[in-house]
């Protein structure tokens, strides 16, 4: 993947300008409706992820989601919770949650930028690969409690089960 190359010097008061130019840069179809959202869309092996990136300069944070296309009924929340957990226990950078408002899974991330911090191409390209990357290695966990009806434990143990060696 070729990593897209700025200016240092060149000041983008608001970060989405530079979240922009890297959804432009690996060609991601998307939409900017306001100055501090941008919405995007990737392909996964799964299915396609929406992307989200809203700026909140009064708190100076750069807030990511990434959803999976994928809903829980009000009755799966109960058995995804437990999945949750465990997911998140995994994971080295943001977490998994379900949303209140349209019972999606996704994986989110906040970036706190206060005091002159500047956000780096790199930053960006590596959260955007690191998400898909973490949707794609538990996307068939969550399938598997909301519509298979295994448990946390056997969904986990399968989505991150490694192959070793030859047939």
């Amino acid at each position: 993947m070729t990593t897209l190359r700025v200016e240092r010097d060149s000041f983008l008061s608001n970060p989405l300008d530079l979240v922009e130019q890297v959804i432009i840069d690996r060609d991601f179809a998307y939409d900017r409706p306001a100055d501090d959202e941008i919405v995007a869309e990737i392909s996964g092996i799964w299915c396609n992820y929406k992307i989200w990136f809203s700026w909140q300069p009064e708190h100076g944070c750069l807030i990511f989601s990434c959803s999976l296309d994928t809903k829980t009924s009000k009755a799966a929340r109960n058995k995804v919770y437990p999945l949750l957990a465990l997911v998140n226990e995994k994971l080295y950078l943001g977490h998994f949650d379900v949303s209140g408002e349209d019972n999606a899974i996704a994986f989110r991330h906040t970036m706190l930028m206060r005091g002159g911090c500047v956000l780096a191409i790199e930053q960006i390209e590596d959260l955007i690969d690191i998400a898909s990357q973490e949707c794609e290695r538990f996307f068939p966990a969550f399938q598997s409690v909301i519509w298979g009806g295994k448990n946390a434990n056997d969904a986990l143990a399968a989505a991150i089960f490694e192959t070793v060696g030859q047939a």
